[in-house]
């Protein structure tokens, strides 16, 4: 396993760290607790030192397993990077497509509260990795949101603080960083082979203030390990069922012919850790958390650290 310092404030971190966003059993079809937590454990045996859930997940869920994990296995070297601003604490109705009734909340008041009761799930007394989980602009553009974790910095809840960019809104929120660059230690952000719009203005301003990049949906909710084809269906309690529909999921595939070349250059690598390397080659980018499930999943993502970065003529191959 590979580490880097997470841009010029943050933790130290493995290249290559574990999303627990799947065993908080929500979302993503069926969990087992065993399952998930053997492969939380072996993700520690790979190397791995940064685990990233959020407080939506499972409501909750995904932080009582890391809990768990904590309490058999100590925290030395671990960095947990949550996330808040999804208030599910009084969601007790679904909506159409079962998620729950989830809404943004990014007041001052309510962060706090939401960080606390993180704090009390994990079992720790400070959040290494605190970020605002994906709003809209508006909620950015307010004061609130960032004089919650200018206060909890103060009050050493949270040792750093991070921003979860909005999936699609990579260039209409890179400014935040010029506002915000004295506070926010990193950020979240969606990138993968087919999707790098981070790249136009969000990368060269995170260059620019030292901030710490995490890659998130690497693996394009496995579109990437190439398990899926362009008739590939979901379950109704799978995310997937929306969030890659027939028609992107055929969009998808189309563009995903062009990477051949690359995936051809290394046959003994799978083609989950060819795009996964890819995610850690920008030099803006310092980790990349893709899901796992399964111990073996996490064998798989966390052995391409080892392989390093891509080459420019890797990268060549891919076009612009």
């Amino acid at each position: 396993m590979q580490y880097t310092q997470l841009g010029k404030r943050g933790p130290k971190v493995s290249t290559m760290g574990f999303g627990a966003w799947a065993i908080g059993g929500m979302n993503w079809g069926k969990t087992d607790d065993a399952v998930s937590l053997r492969a939380l454990h072996q993700a520690l045996d790979q190397g791995v030192t940064l685990i990233d859930t959020a407080d939506v997940y499972g409501f909750g869920h995904s932080e009582e397993l890391i809990a768990q994990l904590i309490k058999e296995r100590g925290k030395d070297n671990v960095v947990i990077a949550t996330k808040a601003g999804n208030d599910f604490y009084f969601a007790n109705e679904e909506d159409d497509q079962g998620y729950g009734a989830i809404q943004q909340s990014y007041t001052k008041e309510y962060l706090i509260f939401a960080a606390e009761n993180s704090l009390k799930r994990l079992g720790v007394e400070t959040l290494d990795i605190l970020q605002l989980h994906s709003p809209d602009l508006d909620k950015l553009e307010q004061d609130e949101p960032w004089l919650a974790l200018e206060q909890l910095k103060k009050d050493g809840k949270i040792q750093h603080a991070g921003l979860s960019i909005q999936s699609f809104k990579e260039t209409e929120q890179a400014h935040l960083l010029d506002a915000h660059a004295d506070l926010l230690d990193c950020i979240q952000v969606r990138y993968n082979l087919l999707e790098r719009e981070a790249e136009k203005v969000l990368f060269p301003k995170a260059q620019k203030y030292g901030i710490g990049v995490i890659v998130r949906i690497p693996l394009l909710f496995g579109l990437l390990t190439g398990k899926f084809s362009a008739e590939s269906t979901f379950h109704d309690d799978d995310h997937r069922k929306f969030n890659l529909s027939l028609e992107k999921l055929r969009d998808y595939m189309l563009r995903l012919k062009n990477a051949k070349p690359l995936f051809d250059r290394y046959p003994e690598q799978s083609m989950a850790q060819v795009s996964l390397r890819f995610c850690i080659s920008h030099p803006a980018c310092h980790t990349a958390i893709p899901g796992a499930k399964t111990d073996k999943q996490v064998q798989e993502n966390s052995a391409c650290s080892d392989f390093g970065k891509l080459t420019e003529d890797d990268l060549v191959l891919l076009g612009n």
